[in-house]
This record gives structure tokens, sequence and C-alpha cells, in this order.
């Protein structure tokens, strides 16, 4: 009923095991015909489901939960994962290895993401200046990037403007009720994911005071589909990841230039 177990089951080889997948399956692209579609994220056809006769129902969140209570009381086993940190979405992959007999495959990638994320703290141990990143979950209203993004942006080489908000799990805790907090903290770059809406740097730059904002002065203003960041597996670890690193290192030239140009 989410992305992230189904991309994740493609890693492994077990893909023969999905019986069926949530309609916003993105990753792999090919799942999407592959699969039958049963559920969206707070909704679920359980008849449909039921049909399928699985073993096993993975899901993932609290918002989830009136489904998995639907299906448990049918009768079928259901798993929710809740990972909301780096640590917790490697506990996910490994958990979900094993659940389905590949732990050792499972393990073996877990030990590759481990390498590429020690390469890029080396390589960002090395920046003078770290970049303030404001990430923007959400639009209106305003609300702070979860805690696996935060984490990711200081894996990068940033430092999060809200690393506090990003430890509410629940997302009505990380909404900003002021937006002069943003402008206030004054942001070097500012990245928008908004939950499957298209970020429009405009609709940032226009809005009261933020004009005055480093990151909105020097354009340093860009989206990431939320495919890539916001869903907790392995796509944040790799695409979402790579994406981050590369805002930041643009950045850090861009720093340096203006830096040899004074």
């Amino acid at each position: 009923m989410t992305e992230e177990t189904t991309e994740m089951l493609y890693i492994l080889g077990e893909e023969s095991r999905i019986a069926g997948i949530s309609g916003f399956t993105a990753r792999p692209p090919h799942a999407r015909k592959a699969h039958p579609k049963v559920s969206a994220f707070t909704s679920a056809k359980v008849d449909k489901i039921l049909d399928l006769k699985p073993d096993l129902v993975l899901g993932f969140s609290d918002l989830q939960a009136d489904i998995a209570g639907a299906l448990v009381k049918q009768g079928i086993a259901v798993h929710i994962f809740n990972q909301r940190s780096v640590d917790e979405i490697f506990s996910m992959v490994m958990m979900l290895g094993n659940l389905v007999g590949a732990g050792d495959k499972a393990l073996a990638w877990l030990q590759q993401i481990e390498t590429k994320i020690e390469r890029i703290k080396l390589n960002a141990a090395k920046y003078s200046q770290r970049p303030k990143v404001y990430f923007e979950l959400w639009n209106d209203p305003l609300m702070a990037g979860i805690q696996w993004v935060s984490e990711l942006i200081e894996i990068a080489g940033g430092e999060e403007c809200f690393p506090d908000l990003a430890k509410e799990s629940l997302a009505k805790n990380r909404i900003i009720a002021d937006p002069n907090i943003v402008v206030d903290a004054n942001p070097d770059i500012i990245i928008g994911s908004w939950c499957g809406r298209k970020f429009k740097p405009e609709q940032i730059a226009a809005r009261e005071g933020w004009g005055e904002i480093n990151a909105v002065k020097h354009q340093q203003l860009f989206g990431v589909k939320s495919v890539s960041i916001l869903q907790p597996g392995p796509g944040t670890l790799t695409d979402g990841l790579d994406q981050l690193v590369a805002i930041i290192e643009a950045w850090q030239q861009q720093h340096q230039n203006n830096s040899e140009n004074i």
C-alpha cells in the first residue's frame, strides 16, 4: 500500500511476490503495468485486496491505521512500517529483506548505501561553509520537511534551518504558522517538494518579505519531485540524496566564485 516497499522488493529481485500495489507507485515505472493497483495512501479497495488472497499486506505510517484495521478484521496479516529517519529506513529495508527471505541481499544493498553516504560526508567535510537549507514539504500552510529529509540535507553538506521541527513525526506539528520565521532564518537555499504538487519558485519569491532571503536574492530555489525525496525508502537514499548533493555542490561552487571575485 506504499511505494517504497514495492521498489525495494524489485531491488531485491522479489517482485514476483507482489500481488497488488498502491496507485501512487512510480518506482520502478514498469511496476504500474505489472500489478493491479488496489490502494491510494489513505484509502484502499479492501474487497480487491481480499480477492488477491495476500499472505501479507505492507503499509506505512499511522495514516494507514484504519486500512490496516479493516484488513486485520478480515483475517489478513498486516505489517505497517513507520520509518521517519535514515536509520529507520535502513531498519525497514533489513526487516523487509528478512520477511521475504532475502536478508543477505538487503544487507549487501545497505552496505553499498552506507559506503555512498560516508563518501558524501567526507566530501562535505571539506566545505568551509555549510549553506542553511529550508526544505518546504507543503506550501499552504507552510510545512517544514520531515526527519529523514533533514538528515539527508546534513549528510549532503547543508545546515537544516529547522531541525527541531523535522523531528516532529506528525505533519501538523511541522506547520510554520508565521512565514516571517523563515525570513528570520534567512536560508541560503530553499528546496521544495510539495507532496505531488509542482513546486513553483516564483510563488516563493513573491511571498511578502521573502525577497530579502539570501536564497531568493541569489536564485537558489529548487524543486525535488516528491517521488524522489518524500518516500522513505530506496529512492530517497539514491535519487533524492543525489539531488540534494548536486544542489549543495552547485551552491558551494557559486559561493567560492563569489568569494574569489570580492
